[in-house]
């Protein structure tokens, strides 16, 4: 099957323009607002602009996943597989648009 360009007429898969890192459940921009322009080597086209992440940003990063890490780790062996079988059900569900997402990324 052939796939339409994202954000295209048609497409399945659309891109905002730029993205950030995310972070403590939202997305946020680099500490340093660096960013790299990630091309498609399907037509040499801009996808969009991604973090050029640093120590800072792995930082912020860490910070969160051990504020989280408590809550997580108090949470029952039950209530833990069925946010994992929730997140393996939104893959599976969209397995389309994250197949061609990679294919005009990689």
């Amino acid at each position: 099957m052939i796939y339409a360009q994202p954000g295209t007429a048609g497409a399945v898969v659309s891109f905002k323009p730029r993205y950030g890192n995310y972070i403590g459940g939202a997305f946020v921009p680099p500490v340093k607002g660096e960013y790299f322009v990630n091309t498609s080597p399907v037509n040499g086209e801009v996808i969009a602009e991604f973090p050029r992440s640093g120590a800072e940003d792995i930082e912020k990063a860490l910070d969160a996943a051990h504020a989280a890490a408590d809550a997580w780790g108090k949470t029952s062996v039950q209530d833990r597989a069925l946010i994992l079988l929730k997140i393996a059900d939104r893959i599976e569900a969209n397995l389309e648009q994250l197949a061609v997402a990679e294919t005009w990324d990689n």
